[in-house]
């Protein structure tokens, strides 16, 4: 890795890093772009923990995003996924050992311990590690618990006493179809939980998403809360089977979307593709497309390390090592997108604030 890093750095250099000039595009609706703390502060602290979500509103972001996963007791938890392995201490806990299985989820085979297998009481005597251990500190590994979607809105609602514009809230629904499977759909206990801190309305500070469509379609059946598509560059919704993300991100696809939901979070890079050796190249017409179809564009994942960056971007070789989030992010504001998703929230709130000249 090291090897094709170095490599990409000379190309680098002997090429030049100076992007094409391009001319500004406005959001759908005139306002600034939000920022979406990706898993909480998620750069910099173990992520899905309240800490990370604290530092996260900290740092300025305007929405906070849980990942939500049920237990076996029927509790949204947050996890980015349902196989806790990568960011528990599970691994290590003797007396869960006999937890450990294999299922299929969304089609694909995963090994590990789920947390539709445990308990609300036995998550919780779990600890948060990182999942990025070798580009991230784990400095913080084993301070924090599991939080609860309760919890989270329980600290937010607290978080944003006194505040003139509340930090929003920005759940996912993760592997829905097949928690619905099991006999644990999320509509009902998601919906029930908004509604009662006070999230009602499509004015409410929240988005719901999924990149499953029949979930979101079952949740605009039932609320009027804004939802959004989330779409990934290769693949299509695991409950929709022969439908391709490129397609729903062609114009009668998102002309389709715009009758369930209010938005869409594509893969970044189906909205700025990247060449061969990395770098960025000319933005795709999906913000102008999805705009024309009345959708706001939330991108993900900024990060603000070497190995996410693009090549004129990258701060040097070493993978863990930092570059120019800044400026990736400035090139995706120029596109017209409404908001994005990301791990350094410090980084991507200066950024979008510089370009909204605030």
């Amino acid at each position: 890795m090291m090897r094709r890093f170095a490599a990409l750095l000379a190309l680098m250099l002997t090429a030049g890093c100076a992007a094409e000039p391009v001319t500004a595009q406005a959001t759908l609706d005139g306002q600034p772009p939000i920022v979406i703390a990706h898993r909480g502060a998620s750069g910099e602290r173990p992520e899905h923990t309240i800490a990370a979500y604290k530092l996260a509103i900290e740092l300025g972001a305007d929405y906070i995003e849980p990942d939500l996963v049920l237990t076996k007791d029927g509790t949204l938890v947050a996890r980015h996924e349902n196989e806790i392995s990568e960011t528990t201490d599970v691994a290590n806990r003797p007396e869960f050992a006999d937890r450990k299985t294999s299922k299929t989820i969304d089609g694909q085979k995963v090994t590990g311990w789920f947390t539709e297998d445990f308990t609300l009481a036995e998550l919780k005597t779990l600890r948060a590690r990182e999942r990025l251990p070798k580009l991230r500190s784990t400095d913080y590994d084993g301070q924090y618990e599991i939080p609860t979607f309760e919890e989270i809105l329980t600290f937010l609602a607290e978080a944003n006493k006194g505040r003139e514009r509340p930090v929003g809230v920005y759940p996912e629904t993760k592997h829905p179809a097949y928690f619905a499977s099991i006999g644990l759909p999320h509509e009902g206990p998601l919906l029930a939980m908004l509604d009662r801190f006070g999230y009602r309305g499509r004015a409410a500070p929240v988005f719901i998403q999924s990149f499953e469509v029949g979930n979101l379609k079952a949740l605009r059946a039932k609320s009027d809360l804004p939802l959004i598509q989330l779409m990934d560059g290769e693949g299509g919704p695991a409950d929709t089977p022969g439908t391709s993300y490129a397609a729903m991100a062609a114009p009668a696809g998102l002309t389709a979307i715009a009758a369930y939901a209010d938005g869409i979070g594509p893969y970044k890079e189906m909205v700025i593709p990247r060449g061969a050796l990395g770098r960025l190249g000319d933005p795709t017409n999906l913000v102008r497309d999805a705009h024309a179809a009345g959708l706001k564009v939330h991108p993900w994942t900024f990060r603000r390390e070497n190995y996410f960056l693009p090549l004129g971007d990258k701060g040097g070789i070493n993978p863990a090592g930092h570059g120019d989030l800044a400026a990736e992010i400035d090139a995706y504001l120029k596109t017209g997108i409404d908001g994005l998703f990301s791990d350094n929230p410090r980084e991507a709130v200066a950024a979008a604030k510089t370009r909204a000249g605030g």
